[in-house]
């Protein structure tokens, strides 16, 4: 592959962070480092910052202070694949950053310095950096470019195994074992196969902590990432620090024998200096991460509550007391962000940083209040726990909170505050949802004929096949769309079963092929596959309210949820209302939020959310029970694809034993 990319060259051995002189001295006020007007000049308007990082782009949006939307923009980002292997640069991405954020500044009409807050967030993929910051190899290749581990990379699926046969305890609070898809098995994938590399590596991060890293200099990790991702014990850390004295917070949330066990005892060493630099959150207390010049301030507040309470000063400056056993830092001992990289993204010194979240996770935060006002009035607090997140792009991930913690086998958590404040999260979540749908339409040899048409009409693919549908009802004379599909059932494990059944292994199945390469037959392979992945939604939903959870109200977002077929199926399947946001795009809007609450402009997450979500379109399911007779027995076909992969499995096992 190129090194060159967007007509822009560009090299992997750059520096990451660049080396600013450090003052002997921080004693300014927070005042001093935001840009003032002068008399004669107009107020400066205020902007909130969003920026996600997902498989394929990274964008950037400018919210105003109703959480409206007021330009976006994007830009690719390389990605190489090689069998089970997907890898990416961060150094490649970080360039790809600053082009959107510069331009969604200009398609906004918002200057550098009406920019207030910025958040985080992005793909919980694995990147390696050395001790300069410098990317390190994570590839068989050896291109020291590709420093990321992929998110749906599944190389490591053997390595999960081995961990998961240790019954360590902390699995409980990943559904009952690892997916190849979370940090623990890449990690030792990496150690067993690149032993240099392994050797090199200085700091492995989640990605959305690596991109606030980058943009500040703080390697502060959060606690959405390494709870939901590394197997750290958010509430047993949320519990430590209710203590007085305490002083230590990270050694209450690692198990330590958990890595032992597993062979990576090594990252244990140096109080897991290579994987947890301070943990904070998004939950009790956000890392306030300003983008200095001249006045090099690294501050850290607690902005809500006392339920986390950190060993930082609230608005201190000099030294303060760090979470490494009480060690004293100064501020000048922190490389903090250069004139070059402030000029990189187009913003101004003193712009705070939100501590990072998950691109589903923001997600969840951009989205989950986007209920219609009088639901929102009329109900209590409790009201959010009868909902389900979808953030549906390239996979799909269903989020739910409650208040109390729900071991639920098969599906992640549960997570203290990994999303909302106070509140377990339970993560279910679907490997390949987008990437199925374009992997069955691109393969199909119908496919470049109709991707002419398409763009003949300059509509998208998906457009058009929803209109083949339509008149294949008509032409039929079918009771009701879904109906097409009777004779063909998609099992949609292409990329394995992340939940509820938790297997890696698990295969694609498509039930009722036929000779014909038709467009029709294509439209009638993609609506099979949209049911398919509404079914797997509903055996979710269904796993999830049998142990605890009441869901009863579902909000959708992502690029799969600005497909009114894709909605509807899911709203029939499910058989209840699915809200979609006022704003296209709720996981930006949910970083903007971050971005917010660090610069004080809301006491919490929570008051920010409120404040920031608007409810939508809502989808309504179908009243003709017929539809729901349909949808009943396809689901029943469903279920049974998968236990017939197991039967199927077992007798070829033995036929080989």
């Amino acid at each position: 592959m190129s090194g060159t990319r967007r007509g822009t060259a560009w090299s992997a051995k750059t520096p990451v962070l660049a080396r600013p002189h450090y003052s002997s001295s921080v004693s300014s006020s927070l005042e001093m480092a935001a840009p003032t007007t002068t008399p004669d000049s107009a107020p400066l308007r205020t902007f909130f910052l969003g920026v996600d990082v997902g498989t394929g782009s990274a964008r950037a949006g400018l919210f105003d202070k109703n959480g409206k939307l007021l330009g976006s923009s994007s830009s690719p980002i390389q990605i190489w694949k090689d069998g089970n292997c997907v890898e990416q640069s961060s150094t490649d991405i970080w360039l790809a950053i600053c082009a959107a954020v510069k331009s969604a500044c200009s398609r906004a009409n918002v200057a550098g310095e009406e920019v207030k807050g910025i958040g985080f967030a992005a793909t919980c993929s694995l990147v390696a950096v050395d001790a300069d910051g410098s990317p390190v190899t994570v590839s068989w290749s050896g291109d020291s470019r590709r420093n990321v581990i992929v998110w749906m990379d599944h190389r490591a699926v053997e390595q999960a195994e081995r961990i998961n046969s240790c019954n360590s305890p902390v699995l409980q609070y990943c559904g009952g074992s690892l997916s190849p898809e979370m940090q623990p098995p890449k990690l030792l994938w990496v150690k067993e196969n690149l032993q240099e590399s392994w050797s090199m590596v200085f700091r492995w991060m989640d990605l959305s902590d690596w991109l606030s890293y980058r943009a500040t200099g703080d390697d502060t990790r959060s606690l959405c990432t390494i709870v939901c991702k590394w197997t750290y014990l958010g509430h047993a850390h949320m519990q430590q620090t209710k203590e007085k004295d305490s002083r230590n917070m990270e050694a209450c949330g690692w198990d330590d024998d958990f890595w032992e066990e597993i062979g990576l005892g090594d990252l244990v060493d140096g109080h897991h200096a290579k994987i947890d630099i301070c943990v904070t959150s998004n939950c009790a207390g956000v890392a306030i991460l300003f983008l200095t010049c001249s006045q090099h301030m690294l501050m850290k507040q607690q902005l809500y509550g006392t339920k986390c309470s950190f060993p930082w000063p609230s608005f201190g400056f000099g030294s303060y007391s760090s979470c490494r056993e009480g060690k004293k830092f100064c501020t000048e001992d922190f490389t903090l962000i250069s004139v070059a990289s402030l000029e990189e993204l187009g913003l101004v010194p003193g712009v705070p940083v939100g501590t990072s979240l998950i691109d589903a996770h923001a997600g969840g935060v951009g989205v989950i209040e986007s209920v219609p006002h009088s639901d929102s009035e009329e109900c209590n607090v409790e009201t959010i726990c009868l909902r389900m997140v979808l953030v549906c792009g390239t996979s799909t991930c269903h989020m739910a909170v409650s208040r109390s913690k729900l071991f639920i086998p098969g599906v992640w958590g549960p997570f203290w505050s990994a999303m909302v404040p106070e509140y377990w999260l339970t993560e279910g979540g679907q490997s390949a949802t987008g990437a199925l749908l374009d992997h069955v339409i691109e393969n199909h040899l119908a496919s470049p004929h109709l991707a002419n048409r398409a763009a003949s009409r300059s509509i998208s693919v998906f457009q058009l096949l929803n209109e083949i549908l339509e008149s294949m009802v008509l032409d039929q004379k079918r009771q009701f769309l879904a109906a097409l599909t009777e004779d063909m059932h998609v099992l949609p494990d292409f990329h394995g079963n992340r939940s509820p059944i938790a297997d890696p292994k698990s295969k694609g199945i498509v039930c009722g092929l036929t000779l014909d390469t038709s467009e029709k037959q294509l439209a009638l392979l993609y609506l099979a596959t949209i049911q398919g992945i509404a079914y797997g939604t509903r055996h979710i939903v269904e796993h999830c309210n049998a142990h605890g959870h009441n869901i009863d109200t579902i909000l959708a977002c992502g690029g799969l949820a600005k497909n009114p077929l894709f909605i509807q199926e899911h709203a029939d399947i499910l058989g209840c209302p699915i809200i979609l946001p006022r704003e296209s795009e709720p996981v930006l809007l949910g970083a903007a939020i971050l971005g917010a609450v660090a610069a004080r402009k809301y006491s919490s997450m929570k008051e920010a959310m409120k404040a920031l979500n608007a409810a939508g379109q809502v989808i309504h399911p179908s009243i003709d029970p017929k539809v729901k007779k349909y949808h009943d027995a396809k689901y029943q076909i469903f279920r049974e694809l998968y236990e017939q992969q197991l039967s199927h499995r077992s007798i070829m096992a033995l036929a080989l034993a």
